[in-house]
């Protein structure tokens, strides 16, 4: 619970009305006294304003709009303000300790107020920060380090040598660490060979990695996941990718090893990245595209599309080309 007025001074908003306790964010369709809610854009303020809730979160420009008695907490991007409002009103769970069913080798570490679940196997030399959960059936691999106040889901597994940094979530069924796909053939029989696959993987602050995502440890140096990079379910990324701070990696995004993505870049679904390409900050692959081996796609807000990825413009007068030709060609039939 915290009052309006509090958390008005945390997100930054000014606070139009009476003051009152609120303890946590709603849609308008359910929401309560002890509710806040937010409208985006004006479809959204009438339904806000006529709902049940203490007070709603609002533009500048829609505030001039509210004829109302309703308590309004005003800022430039409500839709933000309400998400960071959804974090300051969770409430955290208590600690549980360690369940009689989990697997604790000597030597690990386990720091303050850290839970671990039923059949959790935590292996020697992890170290694990204070306020971090571990689900059920996770498997730490030995010498992994996780940081303070982590939420590790069921089912994730983390192999040796990887570092977590503070505050990162894993959902279930990720797998961390794992061996690269990297093999030399031999020309005269065909066979292959394993390149070593001995580096690690290094996930830094605030990183969340979606249900049943894998990530490739470094083959002879690391792989790097920095900090406040958000990756969505079902993605693969390879040995040795660096991705810069506050990336966005949608659902069922391939990328192939060696890759570097750029500081702030935006990466839609079911992205294909060959080996070594490198995406610079601020770009923005659109969903499905595919972007060749060793190619460099720069310029901050640019937007790339297709396969391959060319600039947006380029790809939409080439498809408005060939609709023309596949006209053409059916008149002359």
């Amino acid at each position: 619970m915290m009052l309006l007025s509090e958390l008005a001074h945390k997100l930054g908003a000014e606070l139009r009305g009476a003051d009152a306790p609120v303890v946590r964010v709603d849609g308008a369709a359910g929401a309560g006294p002890e509710s806040i809610v937010f409208a985006g854009d004006a479809a959204a303020l009438q339904p806000a304003l006529e709902s049940r809730a203490g007070a709603v979160i609002v533009s500048p420009a829609l505030a001039e709009q509210s004829a109302t008695p309703k308590t309004l907490l005003i800022t430039r991007n409500p839709k933000l303000a309400f998400a960071r409002a959804a974090s300051l009103l969770a409430v955290e769970r208590p600690a549980t300790g360690v369940h009689p069913a989990a697997v604790i080798a000597p030597g690990a570490v386990l720091g303050e107020n850290v839970s671990v679940a039923a059949c959790a196997v935590i292996e020697s030399g992890v170290r694990v920060g204070a306020g971090t959960v571990i689900g059920s059936g996770a498997v730490i691999g030995e010498g992994v380090a996780v940081g303070e106040r982590c939420h590790i889901h069921p089912r994730v597994v983390i192999y040796a040598g990887a570092v977590l940094g503070d505050r990162v979530t894993v959902h279930a069924g990720a797998v961390l660490g794992a061996d690269g796909f990297g093999y030399v053939r031999d020309a005269a029989t065909g066979e292959y060979t394993q390149f070593p696959q001995q580096g690690r993987l290094v996930i830094e602050d605030d990183v969340e990695i979606g249900a049943n995502t894998t990530i490739d440890r470094g083959a002879l140096e690391e792989t790097r996941i920095g900090r406040g990079v958000k990756i969505d379910n079902q993605v693969h990324l390879g040995h040795n990718v660096r991705v810069g701070r506050n990336v966005v990696i949608a659902a069922q995004t391939g990328i192939s090893g060696s890759c570097v993505i750029g500081e702030g870049a935006v990466i839609g679904g079911q992205v294909g990245m060959g080996d070594h390409v490198e995406i610079g900050p601020g770009v923005i692959l659109g969903s499905s595209a595919g972007v060749l081996p060793h190619k460099n796609l720069r310029g901050p807000g640019m937007v790339f599309w297709g396969v391959p990825a060319k600039p947006l413009k380029q790809y939409l007068r080439e498809l408005a080309m060939i609709g023309r030709l596949g006209k053409k060609k059916q008149s002359e039939e």
